[in-house]
C-alpha cells in the first residue's frame, strides 16, 4: 500500500455504538474516492484507538496528513464519551494514534448531513410520492444502536450542517396504545426519549411492551431477530415493526417541522435499510404527514431511506476538505 502514502492522504472514520468503520481518502486525484472502506465490530476491540490502529496496520499505512472521525455522542472540548458504548476518544489521542498532522472529531449525524446532498439515486430508497428537489433545508435522522438527528441549512449555495442531539427529545404518543407504552417506559427510565423506542434496544423493549399492551404473549428477541422475522412475515414481529415505523414517521415529521426541512428528510442508520419494504408499505409516511394544521407542509416534504452504509465516511471526507464541497463517492 506504499502508493497510498501521499501528501493528500487522510483517514476517515465512523464510530457508533456497535460498528467502527474506516476508509482512506486520497485528495491528490481530481475525483477523490473512499479507499477500502472497512467495518469492524466494536466489541472486538478494547478502545477506539485499538480499532483505528488495526485498520492502519491492515492498510500498511506509515503516514497520513489528516483524520476526521464521525462519532456517536456529544463532543466537548475535542473529546467524546460515546452515548451507547464505554468508549472514549479525543482529538489528541486520535492524533497520537495515527501520527496525523491534524485530527478532528465530528458528530456522526453531522457527517450524515454533509453527505446527504451528495448522495446518488442508487444510494437512496424513496418513501412516498416525492423525489428530492435539490433545494431547501434537510433533516437527517435515524435509528441504529441509538437514534441520531441533524440538519443541513442551504442558503445561496452555502451548506451549513446543524449538529443536534435530537434523538433525545421526548417521545410523543399519538394513540392509547402508545400512551400505555409510554407509561411503562416512564416507570422504567423516568423519562422517555425517542431513542428509548427508535433504536436496536428500543425495538427490543417495544416488542415486549407492545405485546403486553395488546394482550399478546411474545418471546423476547433481539432487534436483529425481530427485523428478520418481521420481514419474513411473522405477524407478531411485523406488528412491532409496523408500530416502530409509525413512531419513526411521527418523529421524523416532528423533526422536519422543527428544522424546517422542506428540502427533504433522509432516514439513515443501520435499521431502516433492513426493513425498507415494510417501512414503505407501513404507516411511516401517513404518520409523517399527520401534523394537523401543518399537514400540507409535511405532505410536500420528500422522505428517503439512505441505503449506502458508508455515508458517514463520505461526510467525514467532506469535512476534511478546505471548503467542505468535495464530490466524494
Amino acid at each position: 500500500m506504499s502508493g497510498l502514502n501521499s501528501i493528500g492522504l487522510g483517514l476517515v472514520g465512523d464510530i457508533g455504538g456497535t460498528n467502527a468503520r474506516f476508509a482512506l481518502v486520497d485528495f491528490d486525484g481530481v475525483d477523490p474516492q473512499l479507499i477500502e472502506p472497512t467495518s469492524y465490530k466494536g466489541e472486538d476491540y478494547g478502545t477506539a484507538e485499538d480499532a483505528i490502529e488495526h485498520y492502519l496496520a491492515k492498510m500498511g499505512l506509515k503516514h497520513a496528513e489528516h483524520a476526521v472521525v464521525a462519532v456517536a455522542g456529544p463532543i466537548e472540548h475535542g473529546t467524546v464519551h460515546f452515548t451507547n458504548s464505554d468508549w472514549k476518544l479525543s482529538e489528541d489521542s486520535l492524533r497520537r494514534t495515527g501520527g496525523f498532522r491534524s485530527a478532528k472529531l465530528i458528530n456522526d449525524f453531522t457527517a450524515q448531513a454533509l453527505a446527504a446532498p451528495r448522495l446518488a439515486p442508487k444510494d437512496l430508497r424513496q418513501i412516498g410520492p416525492l423525489p428530492t428537489s435539490g433545494e431547501g433545508d434537510l433533516a437527517i435522522l435515524g435509528p441504529g444502536t441509538g437514534f441520531g438527528a441533524a440538519g443541513m441549512v442551504r442558503r445561496h449555495g452555502v451548506e451549513t450542517p446543524l449538529t443536534t442531539e435530537g434523538g433525545h427529545i421526548a417521545f410523543a404518543p399519538t394513540d392509547d396504545t402508545e400512551i400505555e407504552i409510554l407509561r411503562v417506559l416512564i416507570k422504567r427510565f423516568g423519562r422517555c426519549s425517542i431513542e428509548r423506542l427508535l433504536s436496536g434496544p428500543g425495538m427490543e423493549d417495544l416488542h415486549v411492551i407492545l405485546g403486553a399492551v395488546e394482550g399478546r404473549q411474545v418471546e423476547e428477541l433481539t432487534a436483529k431477530q425481530i427485523t428478520e422475522h418481521g420481514v419474513a412475515g411473522d405477524s407478531c414481529c411485523k406488528a412491532t415493526i409496523d408500530r416502530f415505523c409509525g413512531i419513526l414517521g411521527s418523529s421524523a415529521g416532528d423533526l422536519a417541522l422543527a428544522l424546517g426541512a422542506r428540502g427533504g428528510v433522509f432516514i439513515a442508520g443501520g435499521i431502516a435499510p433492513r426493513i425498507v419494504d415494510l417501512l414503505d408499505q407501513g404507516p411511516f409516511r401517513a404518520r409523517f404527514e399527520a401534523k394537523g394544521r401543518l399537514g400540507d407542509y409535511t405532505k410536500a416534504i420528500p422522505t428517503h431511506v439512505v441505503m449506502n452504509p458508508h455515508t458517514a465516511l463520505i461526510g467525514a471526507a467532506v469535512a476534511m476538505t478546505p471548503d467542505g464541497r468535495a464530490a466524494i463517492s
